[in-house]
């Protein structure tokens, strides 16, 4: 029986260095194009950033602000390159098929992304001391949903380098005072070190990604609590998974390298063992 092709661009996509997914999935899509709409809305790639024409800011990239080949800026509501009026629009998520207008948020939904951008902006300053976030909400039949994007790279040309990228797709389902709240978050990170720089620490290039998902059910008075909660959700999330990505990942690679090499000589380590047996056999005697 024939595989489906788009389970065997997944698994293949799986199997590659995820550094590269950008210009893996670029491949597939070349070979493939009819599974350019599904791949772009399933497959995580590293956050892109451009500037609004219109104000001046950056904003994030992302299958969640795209409308065809255009992307909407958080900060102005506009498409960039602008949409043809005539011409049909994307299927960007949560937007409307074939409205020239493209995917764009209702009144209220919009008014909630405006604060949450700003919001978020303040996060970004205080946990990232700098880089980039971008907050997109969509309309849903019971409620709404939205994209919390976080980007943040270390300055290129030092001894080592390395970026993180935190998406944060949520559902928030409205049922009278509580919302349930439904967050998928995925962390993608990538750390390299310059092995001609002068510490002499040879090279190292360490890239993966990590996907979490939490629900809950939260009180809600008005459309600033959904802020809040989302905010919270957010936090707790972001923290955990730094928290699992130094104990585990970092710790597991730590103990690797430790077996592999030892930092003291070989002569300093006989000496110690030859000391600890004398004391232990001092106490048995």
């Amino acid at each position: 029986m024939a595989q489906d092709p788009f389970d065997s661009a997944l698994d293949l996509l799986r199997r590659l260095d995820p550094k590269h997914t950008t210009n893996h999935l670029n491949a597939i899509l070349t070979l493939a194009p009819d599974l350019t709409e599904d791949l772009l809305s399933s497959v995580d790639q590293p956050l892109t950033i451009k500037r609004c024409r219109q104000t001046g800011r950056d904003y994030l990239l992302c299958d969640y602000n795209r409308d065809g080949d255009s992307y909407r800026s958080p900060w102005s509501n506009r498409f960039d390159p602008p949409l043809d009026e005539s011409g049909p629009g994307g299927v960007g998520l949560g937007g409307n098929e074939g409205a020239g207008e493209g995917a764009v948020p209702s009144e209220r939904v919009r008014a909630m992304e405006v604060k949450a951008n700003d919001a978020f902006d303040i996060y970004r300053e205080l946990y990232y001391e700098g880089g980039v976030s971008s907050v997109y909400f969509w309309n849903l039949d019971d409620g709404f949903a939205g994209v919390v994007l976080l980007k943040k790279a270390s300055p290129s040309g030092g001894s080592s380098q390395g970026v993180w990228d935190s998406i944060h797709v949520f559902e928030a389902i409205e049922r009278g005072r509580t919302t349930h709240y439904k967050l998928t978050s995925t962390v993608i990170l990538h750390l390299s070190t310059n092995p001609s720089s002068a510490s002499g620490g040879g090279d190292m290039d360490l890239s993966g990604n990590m996907t979490r998902q939490i629900e809950q059910e939260l009180p809600v008075e008005s459309d600033d609590s959904h802020i809040a909660n989302v905010g919270r959700l957010v936090e707790d999330m972001e923290l955990k998974m730094r928290n699992l990505l130094q104990e585990v990942y970092f710790g597991k690679a730590k103990d690797v390298v430790a077996d592999l090499r030892s930092l003291g000589s070989l002569s300093e380590g006989a000496r110690d063992r030859e000391a600890q047996k004398e004391i232990i056999g001092s106490m048995r005697r």
